[in-house]
């Protein structure tokens, strides 16, 4: 095998010439025609058992070439795509020259990576837009966590309130006929939650328990199953029991148990230093977000489309992932969509197209620069990927490229460089507030579950959706749910 040539055509467009020597080639013709003749049958011979020259005189000289070609070309392929020298962003488009004596010549049509220029990188006008914390952010955050630490209590002595937690069994009719996926036992219901259909939950309040009950409703006209759209029914109901959740006080005891503060009013400045950073991290991905689309529009030069359709392929392979995450196949998203592959192709290209644009230009910045990426900050970002993909450190190489992890670095340095040169102007929602002091160094910041408890064990309960979903003809639930490198195998 070995590299020929390589031939420029212009505009980004490259031949690169390669040839499999007739050894090589030959050996794997007999090896197919080893492994291929046994099915054969030519007459005046048992199966498997003809000549291969009487094979061939039948069907032909070349009849295992094609397969032995293939097999041969992506190793031959490689080693002259290397010798080259050549960026390749493209898969090659291969033309079969000659089969002779002198082997198999071999043309492969690529397109490389284009030499670009861009100007006025430095300097750049951009707004950063950044929001300050309200009093209502913190106190929303806190009462997330004040609800994932509540306990419950049995109530006794009284009739069914809004927010109580009520246990339950139903039946629903319409027309007097009990109805498909009705039905509900020991069913648990936060009244005023609006999770069963509207006018449900409203005629248990007052109810005591073990009173039973007919509740009447009328299905909304949007319900999903049709036959029941916008019909009056009547649930036989009986309350079983109530409960009422009890939120923790805040004060000294709650910060230990959700934090590892020993004060309220230190695990308060933490949760607002915690927003606080949040708020300085999305300012900064939106001010890179724009610097992006500013270098976008600055490269200069002609870039294969193929590199185009490549980041696209890739943006779709990451949308089905995290479609897979969420229980859904691509198939079915596109089927529930009417799109097809092409059509999800085309629609993520403009994002595609600013993708590579930017990093493009961010290379080029780098080359013109002459910035350069520290064995640190390479060891660095290996070790974060290997984190994020649970892969022991020291075998992170056998599945990223170190010189692609330096390219993604190379990057970083040039979006410092350009973010650096910028000229910033602070657009926020009032006036940004000084910036915030740490929590107290003594302990980690980080909201944690309570430890063991100083007070008696949280019983936690689950606020269930409604009857189950195999109670799919009438739940009375009325809502329906409306290029950093990453590890891959190796080509």
């Amino acid at each position: 095998m070995a590299f020929i040539k390589s031939e420029d055509k212009g505009k980004n467009q490259h031949v690169i010439e390669f040839s499999i020597d007739k050894e090589t080639f030959d050996a794997e013709v007999t090896k197919i025609f080893r492994e291929k003749s046994r099915n054969i049958t030519v007459p005046g011979f048992r199966r498997g058992k003809a000549p291969r020259p009487v094979i061939e005189k039948m069907y032909g000289k070349g009849i295992f070439y094609e397969e032995a070609i293939n097999n041969l070309i992506p190793a031959a392929y490689t080693e002259a795509e290397k010798a080259s020298g050549l960026e390749v962003v493209s898969r090659p488009e291969f033309d079969l020259d000659e089969i002779g004596d002198n082997g198999v010549q071999i043309r492969a049509t690529v397109w490389v990576r284009p030499e670009l220029d861009i100007k006025n990188y430095k300097g750049i006008e951009v707004e950063r837009h950044y929001h300050p914390v309200t009093d209502e952010e913190i106190e929303e955050r806190i009462k997330g966590v004040r609800e994932r630490n509540s306990r419950t209590e049995d109530v006794t002595g009284r009739p069914a309130e809004a927010a109580d937690i009520a246990n339950i069994d139903y039946e629903g009719f319409c027309d007097g006929v009990a109805f498909e996926g009705g039905k509900g036992v020991s069913q648990d219901l936060v009244l005023g939650s609006g999770t069963f259909i509207p006018g449900f939950e409203e005629q248990i309040v007052g109810k005591e328990i073990g009173a039973e009950f007919d509740v009447n409703v009328t299905f909304p006209e949007e319900y999903h199953a049709k036959e029941l759209a916008g019909k009056a029914a009547v649930f036989k109901c009986k309350l079983n029991s109530l409960k009422r959740k009890i939120l923790p006080e805040l004060d000294d005891e709650f910060a230990k148990d959700v934090s590892d503060f020993d004060t309220y009013a230190e695990y308060l400045a933490d949760v607002k230093a915690k927003i606080t950073e949040e708020h300085e991290k999305h300012a900064e991905s939106h001010l890179e977000e724009s610097l992006a689309e500013a270098l976008a529009g600055k490269v200069e030069g002609d870039i294969p489309q193929c590199m185009f359709d490549n980041e696209a392929e890739n943006i779709v392979r990451d949308y089905e992932m995290n479609l897979r995450r969420s229980g859904l196949s691509l198939e079915d998203y596109m089927k529930y969509t009417g799109k097809d592959l092409e059509g999800l192709k085309q629609e993520m290209m403009p994002r595609a197209e600013r993708s590579v644009r930017t990093r493009l230009a961010l290379e080029t910045i780098a080359a013109k620069e002459k910035l350069e990426a520290t064995d640190e900050q390479i060891d660095a970002e290996l070790k974060k990927i290997a984190d994020a993909y649970g892969i022991e450190p020291e075998k992170i190489g056998e599945y990223v490229p170190r010189e692609n992890v330096k390219k993604d670095v190379l990057a970083e340095n040039a979006m410092k460089l350009v973010r650096d040169a910028a000229k910033i102007t602070e657009e926020a929602e009032g006036e940004k507030p000084a910036k915030e002091k740490k929590a107290p160094a003594k302990k980690a910041a980080a909201e944690k579950k309570p430890a063991a408890a100083k007070k008696p064990a949280a019983k936690k309960t689950a606020e269930k959706k409604a009857p189950a979903e195999t109670e799919k003809a009438a739940k009375p639930a009325a809502k329906t749910a409306k290029k950093k490198t990453e590890p891959k195998e190796a080509k």
